[in-house]
């Protein structure tokens, strides 16, 4: 039988190592630079053993990719992409949240990468790596409903029997009396605009540091679509007289000192536009009112040309890493014929 160093890595493995080697190298920029300010000891504590988490995480991927004599990836370094002693840009709830979102989606995207791994050392890995992730989660939830940073979802009244949809009226949603949303559209846009709230701000602090004006632009625009989103979800919510997360807008200072690159900043943005784009999907898969899913196709198409736009800026700019890809057998047949 083989063994896992003689079996090569599938491309989605090399994908998923690619990918958490350029994400953790920015969240350990971001999580020094975080560590020169908070103040709490609490939100400290998730931060320092956050940072260890990344910090092993890429020595473990630099062996698997060194095996495969595969390059190691540029992502970021303190050197380039952050000065940790700038002035302090985020208040510390801002922190605190912060760890909360990227936890809850690291969490998602470990998941993804167990199943489609086939090598027994890359899903033991993974698996690893969910269980750490899992208590930084655990862990900074908590402190942020000890602190009452966090507002809970909406909670709806049992209904007293199970029942079945009679009519086709459960699917309108343009003309007429709209039903009430069921618990599963509940959560899905409950959740999406507590990640939006989130990405938000983080537009608001960008800009406020981005060295060009094209970068600036590009978050200036960020924000006001997410704002747009926002609020296109409130009014939804409003209509059942629902709650919604708070905003975390006015956690960011105003120093507009040089704090993280642009190049740091742009991807960080198209990151969190990507994730945004695969929740959004996810909630009109499972929606049932017709006027939500229009809602969301259209959040959809306009966040996928911010998206394009901002894969544009980067690669203008010598910003966009481009991942792993297949041999381009056309470009070796010709070179052949030269």
């Amino acid at each position: 039988m083989k063994t896992n160093d003689a079996i090569r890595l599938t491309a989605p493995e090399m994908a998923s190592l690619w990918t958490q080697y350029i994400f953790d190298t920015m969240s350990i920029c971001f999580f020094r630079y975080a560590l020169e300010h908070i103040e709490d000891h609490e939100v400290k504590s998730i931060y320092q053993t956050s940072l260890k988490i990344s910090q092993k995480h890429v020595e473990a991927i630099t062996e698997f990719m060194l095996k495969e004599n595969h390059p190691i990836p540029r992502g970021f370094t303190e050197k380039d992409d952050v000065n940790i002693h700038a002035p302090r840009l985020f208040q510390d709830t801002f922190y605190l949240n912060y760890i909360y979102i990227m936890a809850l989606q690291g969490m998602t995207g470990y998941s993804l990468s167990v199943s489609n791994s086939i090598r027994s050392d890359l899903r033991m890995y993974y698996i690893t790596c969910m269980s750490e992730t899992m208590q930084v989660f655990d862990q900074s939830i908590d402190l942020m409903l000890s602190k009452g940073l966090l507002n809970r979802p909406p909670i709806i009244t049992p209904p007293d029997s199970i029942d079945f949809v009679k009519h086709q009226s459960f699917l309108t949603g343009w003309l007429g009396n709209r039903r009430p949303l069921n618990a599963v559209e509940i959560g899905d846009i409950y959740f999406n605009v507590l990640k939006m709230h989130l990405h938000a701000a983080l537009k608001v602090g960008f800009a406020q540091v981005a060295q060009s004006k094209e970068a600036r632009e590009h978050f200036e625009r960020g924000l006001g679509i997410a704002n747009k989103h926002i609020k296109i979800f409130e009014s939804v919510f409003d209509e059942d007289n629902l709650n919604l997360p708070m905003s975390w807008q006015s956690t960011i200072t105003n120093s507009t000192s040089i704090t993280f690159s642009d190049k740091y900043m742009m991807y960080q943005i198209q990151l969190s536009t990507q994730l945004t784009l695969s929740y959004y999907g996810t909630a009109l898969s499972v929606n049932s009112r017709r006027d939500l899913g229009a809602d969301y196709l259209r959040l959809m198409l306009e966040l996928l040309h911010f998206a394009e736009d901002g894969a544009n800026l980067m690669i203008k700019n010598g910003w966009l890493e481009q991942p792993p890809t297949a041999s381009d057998r056309e470009s070796l047949a010709n070179r052949k014929e030269q």
